[in-house]
C-alpha cells in the first residue's frame, strides 16, 4: 500500500533541523489531503480536510499561496485531533509514504501529533520521495548547486513527464492527485524502482474523482471576489485640502549611501530636499550602522547656521525676505535583532528594527549597540539581541519599522497572536517611546500589515505616524 499525502501550512519553518517538539519553530497545518492506492496503483481511500484553527490564525503571505484564508477555515474546518486520528487509520494500513518533497509534510504532520500528545506513528514509515536523484537526472534543469541539475518542483515534473501542467497548485487535495499520477508513471517508466511493485506493466494509476471538490473551490473564489469592500468615508475634498495644507511632514526612516546595497541618497543631498520640502526635521536611519551621523549632523549645523544668519540680518533690516526655519537632526539606525548576536554557527540575519535617538544618553546608547553589532555580532549582517537591548534602551525610541521588521514580518509569516505578543512587548518596554510605523507605497502586504497596525494601536493606545 502507498499512501501519497500532502499538508499546506501556515508557512515555513525557520529552522528546518530544530525538533519536532520545538513548536514555536514548526508552522501549522492548515490543510491535508491522502490518496491510498495498492501496488497496481487502484484507489483504496482518499480524503481532503481542512483544519479549524485554534490558537493561531492563517498568515496573509500563506494565503496568497493556498488561498485558504482563517474565515474559510474557521467555517469548513475540522478539529485537528479529530483530522489526525482519521490519517493515523490510514497510515497504519500503507507499506510506505509517499509525496513531493515529503519529508517537510512528515515534520508539519509530526509536530501536530506531538502537539496532540498522540505519537508520531510516521517516524517508523519508510518513504518514497518524488523528489529524489533519478527524477532530477531525469528533468535535467539547470540550475543546481556545483553545476549540478536542481530538484524538480511537483509542477516541472509534472511537465516533464506528461508535457502539460496541473491546475490548483498549491491545494493540498489537487497536489496530491498530481503527486499520485506522477509517482505511478515514474514507477511505470522505470525513472523509480519500488521492490514491491515487479510487473510494471500491471500498474496503472486510478485519480480520485475531485469534481465536487473542484466546483466548491471555484464557488468558493466567486463568493469571495463578490464580498463588497467596506470602505471608508472619504472627507471633503476642502476639508482634507485645509488639514494637509497645514501640515509639517517630517521623514523619519531613511536610508543613505552608507546603507549599502539598499540606498544610494547622499547625506547632504537628503538635507536639501528636507530644507526644499520645509520639513521641520528629518531623520537619518541607516542600516545596521551610523557611520553617516557626523556628515548628516554637519551638512544640517551648516543649513542652520545660515538660516540664523539670514533671520538675523532680516531681523536687523539688513535685508529683505521671508524668515526660515531651522532643520531639526534626527539620528537613528535600523539595527538587526536576532537571537543570540554572538552565535555564528548558522547564518541569522535576525529583523530589522527602527531605533531613534530621543536624547544624549538615547545616542550614546545607539552607537553602543552599532558598535556591538559591528565588533561583536557581525555575521554576514552587523547583529545585535533583544539581551543587548535590554540594556542599552534607554533614551531611544523604537517603531515597528517596514515589512522586514519584527512585528510586520511575524503578521504576514506567522500569525496575528504571535504579532501581538511582540508588540506587546515593544510597547512594555519602550512605554510611551514606541509608535506604529505605517508605511504606504501601495502595497499589498503593507496594506495588510497597515490594517492589523492600526488594530493593534487601538488596543494597546499605542501612537502611529505615517
Amino acid at each position: 500500500m502507498f499512501l501519497i499525502f500532502d499538508t499546506e501550512t501556515t508557512g515555513l519553518p525557520r529552522s528546518y533541523s530544530s525538533p519536532l517538539t520545538d513548536f514555536d519553530n514548526w508552522p501549522r497545518m492548515v490543510q491535508v489531503a491522502w490518496q491510498l492506492h495498492d501496488a497496481q496503483g487502484n484507489l483504496i481511500n482518499s480524503n481532503s480536510i481542512i483544519i479549524k484553527p485554534e490558537g493561531y490564525t492563517i498568515p496573509f503571505n500563506a494565503v496568497q499561496i493556498h488561498g485558504i484564508t482563517n474565515e474559510r477555515a474557521i467555517e469548513e474546518g475540522q478539529d485537528l485531533k479529530a483530522v489526525l486520528q482519521d490519517f493515523v487509520n490510514v497510515v497504519n494500513q500503507a507499506k510506505y509514504l509517499c509525496g513531493h518533497n515529503i519529508e517537510f509534510d512528515n515534520n508539519i504532520i509530526g509536530s501536530e501529533l506531538l502537539r496532540c500528545g498522540l505519537e508520531n506513528v510516521l517516524a517508523a514509515k519508510p518513504f518514497i520521495d518524488t523528489k529524489n536523484d533519478e527524477t532530477t537526472e531525469y528533468c535535467a534543469i539547470p540550475g543546481g548547486r556545483g553545476g549540478k541539475y536542481k530538484w524538480p518542483t511537483l509542477t516541472e515534473l509534472y511537465s516533464k513527464l506528461f508535457n502539460a501542467s496541473f491546475e490548483e497548485a498549491h491545494n493540498a487535495a489537487f497536489d496530491v492527485l498530481a503527486t499520485g499520477k506522477v509517482f505511478f508513471e515514474i514507477i511505470k517508466r522505470g525513472i523509480t524502482k519500488v521492490a514491491e511493485v515487479s510487473d510494471l506493466q500491471t500498474v496503472n494509476y486510478q485519480a480520485p474523482d475531485l469534481t465536487e471538490l473542484y466546483k466548491h473551490e471555484q464557488a468558493w473564489k466567486e463568493r469571495k471576489s463578490q464580498k463588497v469592500e467596506v470602505k471608508t468615508e472619504k472627507l471633503a475634498e476642502t476639508n482634507l485640502n485645509s488639514q494637509i495644507k497645514n501640515l509639517k511632514y517630517s521623514h523619519l526612516h531613511n536610508h543613505t549611501q552608507f546603507s549599502v546595497l539598499q540606498s544610494t541618497s547622499d547625506v547632504k543631498e537628503l538635507v536639501k530636499k528636507a530644507v526644499f520640502y520645509d520639513m521641520p526635521a528629518v531623520a537619518m536611519t541607516d542600516h545596521g550602522n551610523m557611520y553617516g551621523a557626523f556628515q548628516f549632523w554637519q551638512a544640517i549645523d551648516k543649513h542652520n547656521k545660515s538660516v540664523k544668519d539670514n533671520n538675523a540680518a532680516i531681523t536687523k533690516g539688513e535685508k529683505e525676505g521671508d524668515l526660515q526655519n531651522e532643520l531639526k537632526c534626527i539620528i537613528g539606525c535600523e539595527l538587526f535583532i536576532c537571537k543570540d548576536h554572538k552565535d555564528k554557527t548558522k547564518q541569522d540575519n535576525g529583523y530589522t528594527q527602527v531605533f531613534i535617538a530621543k536624547n544624549r544618553i538615547g545616542y550614546q546608547n545607539l552607537s553602543k549597540l552599532s558598535s556591538v553589532g559591528l565588533i561583536d555580532g557581525a555575521y554576514y549582517v552587523p547583529r545585535i539581541d533583544k539581551n543587548l537591548l535590554l540594556q542599552y534602551k534607554d533614551g531611544l525610541i523604537a517603531t515597528t519599522g517596514s515589512l522586514s521588521a519584527e512585528i510586520p514580518n511575524l503578521i504576514l509569516n506567522v500569525g496575528e497572536e504571535q504579532a501581538e505578543e511582540v508588540f506587546v512587548w515593544y510597547k512594555e518596554l519602550f512605554g510611551d517611546d514606541f509608535y506604529v510605523e505605517l508605511n504606504r507605497h501601495d502595497l499589498q502586504e503593507e496594506n495588510h500589515v497597515n490594517d492589523v497596525l492600526l488594530r493593534f494601536a487601538a488596543k494597546h493606545n499605542v501612537k502611529y505616524f505615517a
